[in-house]
């Protein structure tokens, strides 16, 4: 663990993981939180390590979301795994190329995708709210999801991150018709993938702070079950009421980021 965390900042780091963890499991979007919150504890520490660090956090909250959630929510877990794998071989080019990113152009192609999603979901109150499929869905959809959820948002989460779990509830609901928790509940094993993937990347590469990342995800460990729980037992209503939120949230903290952040 970095010798110059002092004991204040490590529990407004753990309180941090704590949340992140319970927002990823509702809706995704907890390194909205979190890697903001290591950028400032850390901050003579390059962004390679952050990020590196966060996905070893999120990894393990993420984890027991997915496990909460297959046990009790009907999911497809064979259609899950399938873009699962595609999620994590997307974010494991993703982070390949991390490291020469260029935020200041990615962040309006970014925002504009939120303001779309945004308008989508309010616009549109009988989103992801009807059953799930009662049967498999066609071969056409499940592709259309392997490149979306799978190839294009996992490319993503290596890459960046933030906001992965909303886009892929998003995607999931729109192209396989899932309700909302779900496609929540689905999005969160797929989660896991790109974690790997990503997760595995860095640790190649050597860039994460592994004792740190690990009280971190203790933490978000707590904050992920917490979080699935609520999920399954208030229902579609309240997973489209956080969903909003944080990706207001995500468009305020990019916004920031573009155009005020010194």
């Amino acid at each position: 663990m970095p010798p110059h965390i002092d004991l204040f900042t490590l529990t407004l780091l753990c309180l941090a993981a704590l949340a992140a963890g319970w927002i990823d499991a509702v809706v995704g979007g907890g390194g909205l939180l979190l890697l903001p919150a290591l950028l400032v504890g850390l901050p003579h520490t390059p962004p390679a390590y952050v990020l590196g660090t966060n996905k070893s956090t999120a990894i393990v909250g993420t984890a027991a979301a997915a496990v909460t959630y297959v046990r009790k929510a009907p999911i497809d877990l064979r259609t899950a795994l399938r873009i699962g794998l595609a999620a994590l071989v997307g974010s494991l080019a993703g982070a390949f190329f991390a490291a020469g990113i260029n935020s200041e152009v990615l962040r309006p192609l970014i925002m504009a995708v939120l303001v779309a999603v945004l308008a989508f979901v309010l616009f549109r109150p009988a989103f992801g709210t009807a059953p799930a499929p009662s049967g498999p869905v066609t071969r056409q959809r499940v592709l259309a999801a392997i490149l979306i959820a799978g190839l294009g948002i996992g490319f993503y989460d290596g890459l960046i991150g933030p906001g992965t779990g909303a886009f892929l509830i998003i995607a999931l609901a729109a192209v396989l018709h899932m309700d909302l928790v779900t496609s929540s509940a689905t999005a969160k094993v797929i989660n896991v993938c790109t974690n790997i993937g990503a997760l595995t990347m860095f640790a190649i590469q050597g860039t994460v702070l592994w004792q740190l990342g690990a009280l971190l995800a203790l933490f978000n460990l707590v904050g992920g079950m917490v979080g699935a729980k609520m999920a399954l037992k208030r229902g579609v209503g309240f997973v489209r009421g956080v969903l909003v939120v944080v990706v207001i949230s995500l468009l305020c903290k990019l916004a920031y980021d573009q155009w005020l952040a010194v």
